[in-house]
């Protein structure tokens, strides 16, 4: 490695509370993971992971939980961030409620809002079936993503959590929230890596004191990233592995970033950053250029490349620019 290795630096954020810039990320890519997530996050704790972020709709807090309580590691010491179900913006109170007791710990750090779609509470999840038809409600149907969110506001007053925010939020649903929402959220976690770097979106949050949180900061197994010339130059002129390069890119923008990996050794290279050289950072804020690259790069049953929606909501209503494919419309 020839590049400044460089501690993991933490943020600030709106609420004071101090955020690490690398998480551990327990999407096992499906809903459960069980003893696999949480040997994952038990390992992770053990190597220096003190941000940790998991979601009703993972299904698999119950493993998170046991494995922070288990690590000897004081509850303190760890930012746990956890997701309101897209079924249940209608039962704010008790969701995270229960999500609390599944997770059994005292409170938690962030609490975010997953998707500004609700589902129908008696619908199936459409990520098994693979169909958003007739079970999502449409943006002026009630509950409203700000009504959830006013809903998610009174929770603070609980104790229980010490923060609220949201996910997978454009400018265009911002701009709607921010305008009726008493607390600005504290965080908004979007999809971020250089073919989807949102430039725009990133200092909208920025201005407004939001900070942003990228999953997916990788790309996925068949992500162009691992082949791309230009990482690799990258890579290979520091000693590093790729996705360091991809990490440290995001740690460097401002951003935070949660990969995740059940592999002991990538988990430890994930938490070892450097700094870039400024010539770094521009050839990677360029790579989406590339033909081809400027796309979203998710792959789930909850999207539908035909007719370009997401969890039953087109793009336009999600305020992405993207085509019916996940391409950046020029």
């Amino acid at each position: 490695m020839s590049g400044q290795q460089i501690d993991v630096p933490s943020v600030t954020l709106n609420t004071g509370a101090k955020l690490p810039l690398v998480g551990l990320g327990c999407w096992m890519g499906y809903p459960g993971g069980g003893e696999d997530c949480e040997n994952m996050a038990k390992t992770a704790i053990k190597l220096g992971y003190r941000h940790i972020d998991t979601a009703a709709g993972y299904g698999n807090e119950e493993h998170v939980g046991k494995a922070i309580r288990e690590s000897g590691v004081p509850r303190s010491e760890i930012f746990l961030v956890t997701k309101l179900n897209n079924k249940d913006h209608g039962r704010v109170a008790e969701a995270f409620q229960e999500s609390l007791d599944r997770l059994g710990c005292e409170y938690i750090d962030l609490y975010l809002m997953h998707w500004p779609q609700a589902q129908k509470p008696d619908a199936t999840d459409p990520r098994y079936d693979g169909s958003c038809e007739d079970k999502i409600l449409q943006p002026d149907q009630s509950p409203t993503y700000v009504e959830t969110w006013q809903a998610m506001e009174k929770l603070l007053d609980t104790g229980k959590v010490k923060a609220i925010g949201v996910s997978n939020f454009s400018i265009k649903t911002l701009e709607v929230l921010l305008p009726q929402a008493k607390i600005v959220p504290a965080v908004n976690q979007v999809q971020l890596h250089p073919c989807l770097p949102s430039f725009d979106l990133l200092a909208y949050c920025t201005e407004k004191g939001i900070h942003v949180t990228a999953y997916t900061p990788l790309g996925r197994k068949d992500s162009p990233f691992f082949s791309d010339e230009t990482i690799k130059s990258i890579s290979d002129k520091h000693g590093i592995t790729i996705a360091q390069v991809l990490l440290s890119w995001g740690v460097q923008r401002g951003t935070s970033v949660i990969p995740k990996s059940v592999q002991e050794e990538r988990l430890r290279s994930n938490l070892t950053l450097i700094k870039l050289d400024e010539e770094d950072i521009q050839a990677i804020d360029n790579l989406h250029k590339k033909p081809g690259l400027h796309r979203q790069l998710l792959v789930s049953p909850i999207i539908d490349t035909v007719n370009g929606t997401v969890w039953g909501w087109t793009h336009e209503q999600l305020g992405w620019n993207l085509d019916n494919a996940g391409y950046w419309k020029q």
